[in-house]
């Protein structure tokens, strides 16, 4: 049975939308800044991470201090895609961690990868040897990102 999703009221929100930007803001200013006390925003709080609305918390980090200023979006084309083929693919991109974020696409291709290295001679490697011998992979096709004009971190 599917899981029903919980009644989301404007305090909600405005709950969300803050700690979507301020994780680690104490839940004393948070209540001051949607206009409750501490007590029902903790309350809300547990109550949207019990629901699954609030998946998490993490440290968010910027790629490019890290060395990895290089992005790629790569279009994946497998050879079979039958459900077993499609679910081994699925297993084995998780295991490549060059790959920030991987789609399934409704299109003339059958995954979108966000990938992210070094370099161009990093990506190269990536590419080779990483995402070309994932299972069922026929053909790739690669976007190499200039600039991010817009990028949630």
């Amino acid at each position: 049975m599917p899981q029903s999703l919980p009644d989301l009221d404007r305090f909600d929100h405005a709950i969300l939308r803050i700690l979507a930007t301020e994780g680690r803001i104490a839940a004393v200013e948070l209540a001051r800044c949607v206009g409750l006390s501490k007590s029902p925003v903790q309350a809300r709080m547990k109550r949207l991470e019990e629901a699954g609305v609030i998946a998490g918390y993490r440290a968010i980090l910027d790629p490019v201090k890290m060395g990895l200023s290089h992005v790629a979006f790569v279009e994946v084309r497998l050879d079979d895609t039958r459900e077993a083929a499609l679910q081994a693919f699925n297993r084995a991109v998780l295991t490549v961690p060059e790959v920030e974020q991987c789609h399934m696409i409704a299109s003339r291709f059958d995954y979108l990868l966000k990938v992210r290295t070094t370099d161009i001679s990093d990506y190269r490697r990536v590419l080779a040897e990483r995402i070309s011998a994932l299972p069922h992979v026929a053909q790739t096709s690669t976007y190499v990102a200039m600039e991010a004009v817009k990028e949630a971190l």
